[in-house]
């Protein structure tokens, strides 16, 4: 009886490493990640206007400098929340892209 095992040289230890690498899903990091943002915005911008204060959010309305419309209320909390849903859908898309070539160049 032959072992099927024998057949295959050893391989160095690097080379089992590199291929065992994932390849990730771009869409799916980016979905993923467009929701993380999203939801983030969305969650900070309306627990401040829930615990209030005389300056409410002077940080977070930094954010109308890059997105149109956006203010620290209920409309601008939905705003903001499509705007990092969009920024997060291309950021972790173009990383899971960059991922992926990295892998494939080094296989």
């Amino acid at each position: 009886m032959v072992n099927s095992n024998m057949k295959d040289p050893p391989r160095p230890p690097e080379e089992k490493l590199f291929s065992g690498v994932l390849v990730l899903n771009a869409k799916v990091l980016g979905l993923a990640l467009g929701v993380i943002f999203g939801l983030g915005i969305f969650v900070a911008t309306n627990w401040l206007i829930i615990k209030g204060g005389d300056r409410v959010g002077p940080h977070l309305i930094l954010l109308s400098q890059y997105f149109i419309g956006y203010k620290v209320t209920f409309l601008g909390s939905l705003i903001g929340a499509a705007y990092g849903f969009a920024l997060g859908t291309i950021c972790g898309a173009l990383m899971g892209w960059i991922y992926n070539k990295i892998v494939s160049f080094r296989q």
